[in-house]
């Protein structure tokens, strides 16, 4: 039964708005709800999910939904709701309570709150009545409710409690004072560790680090990558390439669309979680990216095309930024839109075309999934059914493409999940950079292009004049104050898209998001950065956060930021200042460097050795493009590359890096200037030398840097 719109029907969050007729009287995150508490002396009932989560379909059809339910939630308690894409600040301090309650998180997350805010019970989803050995909605609100009613006293102290608990967790992401520099209190021993650990965790016949379900940890591929890169240990590759030939062939991937769902449920990567987040494919694309740079495998390249181009087709808005997500559900139920049976299979493909695919693609009779229905994977390799079949893997790639093709076709005409249209800042940024890491490793301008394309709209839509960036955009409207991983997240972005293309006009708006960063977030006591702005709203407690989630850390990326841009910059007091991020976390990396696997990338530029490459003379000239598609094509993650231009693009790097202008083009022939700890190589003029220069670290230290370039 309808009813009438409630205060979320104002809100522009998808998720917000899918709850603006229940009949639960919710309120946004707000003054006008703590007002209503205290005034009538309420509990808070505090809701967080986001707009494509399975379970909080679940638990809105089964509670917020029931008109017996809501009258009751409305009664005794204040209900307010949020998105916590749109409020990670307010979902991280919840989030925490609860996993300090329970043991556990997740969403939708469900906290119960004092009148000043401070929790004191909380849980995940609650079925409406008890099953699956949770209690049941109903049995809880009236239990709190009477506890609320009967034993106040009891609950405050509960809560002041709880909170003086989360305050002394947040106080305790630092290090001891007096920490070592990272050369000294790191090493090479938290690599080995780190790898070590991951060993311990590795399927090796399923691939993925521990067990169902499993989550694409791209993060910790491109720390495995990346030791390996700094080790030579030839034992580091395969746990990576078993996860993600595991990953590509399992249903978490979308076989006719392209990109991945969120999480595979089962070892198998096969029965995914239906969800699409733009954050994975921003992150997955980046490990298959990095993975094809260090093996060849055109596998692993087709993998990242297929992303690009899911993503450019069906979560790219006109303007040119990135919507947020899909949902798992259409027509209530969740993965419909994404599954076959054998007799849809024939009645696009024919029959015999039709039994093929099916073989190929693991559909049957009776299903690997819901009433009877299949996930496409691939049971065997592509190569081994190409011998199967007696033909070339080329002409079976032949044959399947225009069967998927035909196939996705039809799925369109599906009824389609739900599409999570608002535009973040943080997950353009991730997206941002791997098409321009995109760009460069396969080769494909039209990538930068693509990236080039959000950056502007960012820049236009969602960063206000005096350089500070908003949060959300959707609907014609820009709103709510940006974190830090907005200001890292898309300032990664730009470093990469001015790798890709040289433009400075990114280097510098990079430069930039960092000085708001170390202006704005820095923890002047402890190290690192805040989660949220000195000048934002104050909540219970103010978070710092090192672990890795389904997106790495703002304090990492930060790092790498800084780090980078001291590299590029020439900027002492930026590369001190990413040294000091790894410092201030540098106990935990050494206890449990696999929990930080992004931390210890930035640990890795901050150690060192890293490697800068200037390249002076024409981009047009076909020896220069030559030298940056070697650099480009390989995987080099401690490697930064500048090109000084002549003219007007050359001037307006050098203004940004001063140290550049004694770098120049030697007898007219594009030159190449391998530079490591402030001393250069010999100039060369091929790509060989150069590369044979980067990857031995031939530096001269007599040579030194041109007399601008001291730094």
């Amino acid at each position: 039964m309808a009813t009438s719109p409630n205060r979320l029907a104002q809100e522009k969050s998808p998720y917000l708005l899918q709850h603006a007729h229940n009949p639960v009287d919710w309120y946004p995150w707000g003054e006008e709800a703590f007002a209503k508490a205290r005034a009538e002396a309420k509990p808070i009932f505090l809701s967080i999910g986001y707009s494509t989560c399975h379970w909080c379909h679940v638990m809105e059809r089964e509670s917020f939904e029931d008109p017996e339910i809501a009258e009751f939630l409305n009664a005794h308690f204040v209900p307010i709701k949020v998105d916590r894409e749109e409020r990670p600040d307010v979902d991280q301090v919840y989030m925490q309570s609860v996993m300090a309650m329970t043991g556990q998180g997740g969403w939708p997350l469900s906290v119960f709150l004092t009148v000043e805010g401070r929790p004191f019970f909380g849980g995940t989803y609650f079925p409406p009545d008890d099953r699956f050995g949770r209690p049941g909605f109903q049995r809880v609100l009236a239990a709190l409710a009477q506890t609320w009613r009967e034993r106040q006293a009891e609950v405050m102290e509960s809560a002041e409690q709880l909170t003086a608990h989360l305050a002394g967790t947040t106080r305790g992401k630092r290090s001891p004072a007096g920490a070592a520099a990272p050369a000294e209190s790191l090493g090479e021993a938290a690599f080995a560790l780190g790898v070590e650990q991951a060993a311990a965790s590795c399927d090796r016949v399923w691939g993925g680090f521990g067990r169902a379900p499993k989550f694409p940890r791209s993060h910790l591929v491109s720390f495995l990558l990346g030791a390996q890169a700094r080790s030579g240990d030839q034992a580091i590759l395969p746990m990576v390439e078993v996860t993600l030939d595991r990953m590509a062939r399992g249903g978490i991937q979308d076989h006719l669309g392209g990109g991945f769902h969120r999480y595979s449920t089962d070892e198998r990567w096969l029965v995914p979680h239906f969800e699409k987040m733009l954050y994975d494919q921003a992150l997955i694309a980046r490990s298959y990216l990095e993975a094809y740079q260090v093996t060849g495998k055109d596998e692993y390249a087709q993998v990242a095309h297929d992303i690009f181009r899911y993503v450019l087709r069906d979560l790219t808005a006109p303007e040119g930024a990135f919507f947020s997500a899909e949902d798992a559900d259409s027509e209530g139920e969740e993965g419909k839109f994404y599954v076959w049976t054998p007799a849809e299979i024939q009645a696009v493909l024919g029959a015999d075309e039709g039994r093929f695919f099916s073989r190929v693609y693991g559909v049957s009779a009776a299903g690997n999934f819901e009433h009877g229905t299949s996930i496409l994977h691939l049971p065997r390799t592509l190569a081994e059914v190409a011998a199967d079949e007696g033909i070339a893997p080329a002409a079976l790639a032949s044959r399947l493409a225009p069967m998927r093709e035909k196939l996705r076709a039809v799925r369109e005409r599906r009824i389609r999940p739900h599409l999570d249209d608002k535009v973040l800042t943080d997950w353009n940024g991730l997206m941002i950079g791997a098409l321009a890491y995109g760009a460069r490793a396969l080769g494909q301008p039209a990538y930068a292009e693509a990236a080039a394309k959000s950056v502007r709209f960012l820049l236009d839509r969602l960063r206000m004049p005096e350089g500070r960036l908003l949060k959300r955009y959707r609907d014609g409207q820009a709103a709510g104050d940006a974190f830090l991983d907005d200001y890292a997240f898309f300032a990664w972005g730009l470093l990469e898209l001015h790798a890709a293309t040289q433009d400075a006009t990114y280097l510098a708006a990079a430069r930039d998001l960092a000085q708001e960063i170390r202006e704005r977030f820095r923890d002047e006591e402890g190290g690192g950065f805040f989660f949220t702005a000195s000048d934002a709203e104050v909540l219970l407690v103010r978070t710092k956060e090192l672990y890795d989630g389904a997106v790495p850390s703002g304090n990492a990326v930060a790092a790498l930021v800084l780090l980078r841009l001291g590299a590029l910059l020439a900027d002492p007091a930026l590369t001190r200042a990413g040294q000091a991020v790894v410092e201030a976390f540098s106990a935990e990396l050494q206890s449990t460097p696999l929990a930080f696997p992004q931390m210890m990338l930035a640990a890795g530029l901050a150690l060192g050795p890293t490697t800068e490459v200037v390249l002076a003379g024409d981009p047009g000239n076909a020896e220069l493009a030559a030298m940056r598609q070697a650099i480009d094509r390989a995987f080099l993650p401690p490697v930064t590359l500048a090109v000084k231009a002549p003219g007007a693009a050359g001037e307006r790097l050098t203004a940004l890096a001063p140290y550049l202008a004694g770098f120049a083009a030697i007898g007219g022939r594009p030159t190449a200037y391998v530079c490591r700890d402030q001393a250069c190589a010999l100039p060369v003029h091929t790509a060989a030398e150069m590369l044979e220069q980067v990857q031995a670290g031939a530096v001269i230290p007599s040579a030194g840097l041109p007399s601008a370039g001291r730094r």
